[in-house]
């Protein structure tokens, strides 16, 4: 019966892959700028502990802490040991004249923990050098460029926006602050959320070209001895120091809970569900509730044959759930196909395993919903009524 009326059976498919794609990519979307927004913590696999001022929340918003924190925190028992992280917003002057944000990770200038590696084998080392930087595009695209033409770097006659650009690259320089810094290599660390350009350097050189700031400690990264647990020298941490500190789990769970209640992002995955949901409604529901009522003859026919009320309810879940089965399997692969697309194009998607459940979830809510309106011209359906074209 579902299958004869070809029109309503693809209109069914379709309207039920669309909401599976949604949902799916709704929540995918929101997968991929969560773990970018803690990129930080996640690629910092060293640190068990994050400890910081009592009123940061996550790695978006911080506050810098006095120098004596690192002393105090090392002191702790079950500290194995404690580096000090940097964080801050500077605008550099690239050599055509351009300005350009960056955000400036600073890490200890004795492990450099902290530091990304360099592709091209370039030693850490080398960032002992005063004027010394791993420059990252953060998940940006054509920030990090200089003039192609030497007559167009560091110009006399003002700057030349409209020049030829390349790939900033190991030697290259350009200003922070007015301090000059120059490229020893770019690295390839996890892009962030928001995406922005990041600079790496040593915490002493950081201290150098961030602007003058009363405090500059951000984080203190914490590993521990191997016989106590992350957990149990984070409290030990914020008894003894009255700071904050969080293993590396818990400081990402609590990035995500900062990420709900103050991203606008939050607000717009949110309508995109809603805008699934109501698709998926609209189109499942009308077609399944149009197919059955227009099938009412036939269900007259099986009624009066003497197939009980029971029967014909589940033959209208099975084909709900038939076309459930199917729209969903084609929702969850084109999802898989944009996804590929988008986040090759540098978009924050991630396909996790909690996605595909998700819109699995979507479809079964709109099918049972469309079920159950198709449901109700089944349960009053009167044989005779129908034989007498009523």
């Amino acid at each position: 019966m579902l299958m004869g009326d070809r029109a309503k059976y693809l209109g069914l498919v379709i309207g039920i892959a669309f909401t599976a794609f949604l949902v799916t990519f709704a929540v995918s979307y929101f997968a991929g700028f969560m773990t970018r927004g803690f990129a930080l913590i996640a690629e910092n696999r060293a640190a068990d502990i994050w400890v910081m001022d009592p009123a940061v929340a996550s790695v978006e918003q911080t506050v810098n802490m006095p120098d004596w924190a690192l002393a105090l925190v090392r002191s702790v028992p079950g500290v194995r040991y404690a580096t000090p992280l940097s964080l801050g917003t500077v605008d550099a002057r690239l050599a055509n004249g351009r300005y350009q944000p960056f955000q400036v990770i600073g890490v200890d200038d004795a492990t450099f923990i902290g530091a990304p590696t360099i592709p091209d084998g370039t030693p850490l080392s080398a960032l002992h050098r005063s004027d010394a930087i791993i420059v990252d595009d953060g998940g940006t695209s054509g920030k990090l460029s200089t003039p192609e033409r030497q007559e167009d770097q560091w110009p006399a006659d003002g700057p030349h926006l409209g020049a030829p650009l390349r790939d900033l690259a190991p030697g290259d320089e350009f200003y922070v602050n007015d301090h000059r810094v120059s490229v020893i290599g770019r690295s390839r660390t996890l892009p962030r959320f928001p995406p922005r350009p990041l600079i790496y350097t040593t915490h002493a050189n950081a201290m150098r070209i961030l602007p003058p700031e009363h405090y500059r400690l951000t984080f203190v990264l914490v590993r521990v001895n191997s016989d106590v647990t992350p957990e149990d020298v984070a409290l030990r941490i914020q008894r003894r120091t009255g700071l904050r500190a969080r293993s590396s789990a818990d400081f990402k769970a609590d990035t995500v809970r900062w990420y709900l209640v103050n991203s606008e992002d939050v607000g717009d995955i949110g309508a995109m569900l809603t805008l699934a949901m109501t698709v998926g409604f609209g189109v499942a529901g009308i077609m399944l509730y149009m197919f059955t009522y227009e099938s009412l003859k036939q269900y007259a026919v099986l009624k009066a044959m003497g197939a009980s009320t029971a029967v014909l309810l589940a033959m209208v879940m099975g084909q709900a759930g038939l076309s459930a089965a199917i729209g969903t399997g084609l929702g969850l692969g084109f999802c898989t196909l944009i996804g590929e697309l988008v986040s090759q194009a540098g978009y924050p998607f991630r396909m996790m395993w909690f996605t595909p459940l998700a819109g699995g979830l979507g479809v079964l809510i709109v099918s049972l919903t469309a079920a159950a309106i198709s449901i109700r011209p089944v349960l009053r359906l009167q044989p005779a009524v129908v034989f007498a074209g009523r």
